[in-house]
């Protein structure tokens, strides 16, 4: 994708999200719920296909970087906000909350990336299942952590969280998500990610610095997963470690698998579907989670190199060759 092609899709992307926002408010609650999910989940699979797909990773602690940026964003809207509100233009000024949100945002995002060094830097030495481990531990001390903070409510969890959280911002941010793992991916500097992917040993002979490549894509797909941590919490209003637990990330690298590795448009595409597959089961409750596995595992067999594929950009070649 060029340059000068790139800004302009994220331009009318934002638009698009702007307007989706104005007609929104005719919605369905529930439909307006669904859409909510869906862009959240966008944001997830495309930042963790930057780890997973494009630089050959398997990270398994997503949903730990999600606590991270929620419990952090919502720490400073609850506790902070009160006190930086009235300096921005009063409580009920449009301006101010967009502001005192974009901020909470950021710093959820930026902890969390702080988070993906801390993790990044000592395991990413690692490949394959070890790595895997390690990550997925993260998840867990993180949610165990959690749960034994007082300060933010504990096992009960965060509760009284502002609602600022609405489709505009889900979709602006899922927009300036994609934007920023193409541009990257697209990029000369981005090549060493797919070169890390591609032949490591390779990589490495070529004088790359593979741990780096591998920490830079940790720590950006580490923001963006705070980014949608922190979405999630001010829309549904309180959180607690039971949602980001391990089930959690297993279904955002459920879609990346089934997308494509390291195919973006394909990735969108499963978030999307997985999505209205889960909403569409709870009218069987009973059978949801065994149809939704039953589903799962056809896909996978019929189509292990990924549901979708899509020509968008450069897209990384399939772990091994696929059945006929």
């Amino acid at each position: 994708m060029k340059p000068g092609k790139a800004h302009w899709s994220l331009a009318a992307a934002l638009a698009a999200s702007l307007i989706f926002f104005l007609c929104s408010r005719r919605l369905d609650p529930y439909f307006a719920d669904v859409l909510t999910s869906i862009g959240i989940n966008i944001i997830l699979a495309v930042s963790l296909n930057l780890v997973n797909g494009y630089t050959g990773q398997f990270s398994l602690g997503h949903a730990g970087f999600m606590a991270v940026g929620a419990y952090t964003s919502a720490a400073i809207t609850i506790n902070l906000g009160p006190k930086i509100l009235p300096s921005l233009g009063g409580a009920n000024s449009v301006i101010a909350i967009a502001l005192l949100f974009v901020g909470a945002l950021i710093s959820g995002g930026i902890v969390a990336s702080l988070a993906g060094i801390l993790v990044g830097a000592p395991s990413l030495r690692l490949k394959g299942d070890y790595l895997a481990i390690v990550t997925l531990g993260f998840g867990e001390i993180i949610r165990v952590i959690f749960r034994n903070i007082d300060s933010l409510g504990g096992s009960l969890g965060l509760t009284g969280i502002p609602g600022y959280t609405n489709l505009f911002w889900i979709y602006a941010w899922a927009a300036l998500t994609i934007y920023t793992v193409l541009c990257m991916v697209h990029s000369t500097y981005g090549r060493g990610f797919l070169a890390v992917q591609d032949d490591e040993v390779a990589a490495e002979a070529m004088g790359i610095n593979t741990t780096k490549y591998k920490i830079i894509a940790f720590v950006v797909g580490a923001f963006f997963a705070g980014i949608a941590g922190g979405l999630y919490g001010h829309f549904r209003l309180s959180i607690d470690p039971r949602g980001f637990d391990f089930m959690r990330s297993i279904e955002i690298v459920v879609m990346v698998i089934l997308g494509g590795m390291g195919n973006t448009p394909g990735v969108i595409a499963a978030a999307v579907l997985l999505t209205c597959l889960s909403e569409a089961l709870r009218k069987v409750p009973d059978y949801r989670m065994l149809t939704y596995s039953f589903l799962l595992i056809v896909l996978m067999l019929t189509r292990p190199q990924g549901l979708f594929r899509f020509k968008w950009g450069p897209r990384v070649k399939p772990a091994s060759n696929p059945p006929a």
